[in-house]
């Protein structure tokens, strides 16, 4: 993509109180927001506060230069993550966070071998219904980080008797590579109070725990089993270690 111009100074006066800068170890995140998204949630309209964010090796504090830069970047060719909140996510008591990985497949497709599209949904319903909370939504962590093109030769294999974490390690990757660093400077930028942690994923809740985020708890996100997806779900359990709801018992800081 050419660069045609600069960006307009009036531009620049508008989104300069928009983006802040969070310094981080592997160089900056530029989050920008919030801005009104009003979105169709089982059938009816709620308004979420939408932030995107930009994480870059290099860092700038002139907020101008960065803008001016983007034009040039060709950014389409990367992926950069978001956060929808709900409520007064900063300042309420009791908030909810779901932090979850990108699913191409499932999210966009409603695919039904996985229940991400279920999860990604349902845990938007659980956040408005609560009052207060957050979605993190991670778009570098297709097929638990392995990329979409990976995914799908790792959908191959499962359709040739392979579990998902044979599938993943068969193509030469871990279980699962994701990291959620970016994602924790994120959130500590929007809300020092504890959060309960919409997840099955034990190491969702390692991660912030480790990086000394007060958490208040964890609620259990499982549904929309079906023959299509009842096996990758027990794989879920059984070899990457997930909590069953039955699992679920007083929270890691008790």
């Amino acid at each position: 993509m050419s660069k045609v111009q600069t960006v307009s100074k009036q531009a620049l006066a508008v989104l300069e109180d928009k983006i802040q800068l969070i310094h981080s170890s592997q160089g900056s995140i530029y989050l920008v927001g919030p801005i009104n998204l009003p979105l169709n949630l089982f059938g009816e309209t709620v308004v979420f506060q939408w932030y995107c964010w930009l994480q870059t090796k290099e860092e700038k504090e002139d907020i101008h230069q960065i803008i001016d830069k983007l034009s040039s970047a060709n950014l389409a060719e990367f992926q950069q993550s978001s956060v929808l909140v709900y409520g007064d996510f900063e300042h309420e008591e009791d908030a909810l966070m779901r932090m979850h990985s990108i699913c191409h497949t499932g999210d966009i497709f409603g695919s039904k071998r996985c229940d991400c599209g279920y999860q990604l949904k349902e845990s938007m319903q659980m956040i408005v219904d609560h009052g207060a909370g957050a979605l993190i939504y991670l778009a570098n962590h297709e097929g638990r980080g392995i990329g979409l093109f990976s995914k799908a030769m790792a959908y191959i294999l499962q359709e040739n008797g392979y579990d998902t974490v044979e599938a993943n390690e068969s193509l030469g990757f871990v279980d699962d590579s994701r990291n959620y660093d970016d994602a924790i400077q994120v959130l500590k930028t929007l809300r020092s109070k504890p959060v309960t942690l919409l997840t099955n994923n034990p190491k969702k809740l390692a991660a912030l725990i480790d990086a000394g985020l007060p958490i208040s708890g964890r609620t259990p996100l499982w549904g929309d089993v079906s023959e299509f997806n009842e096996a990758y779900l027990q794989t879920k359990i059984k070899r990457s270690g997930h909590l069953e709801v039955e699992d679920e018992g007083t929270c890691p800081n008790d």
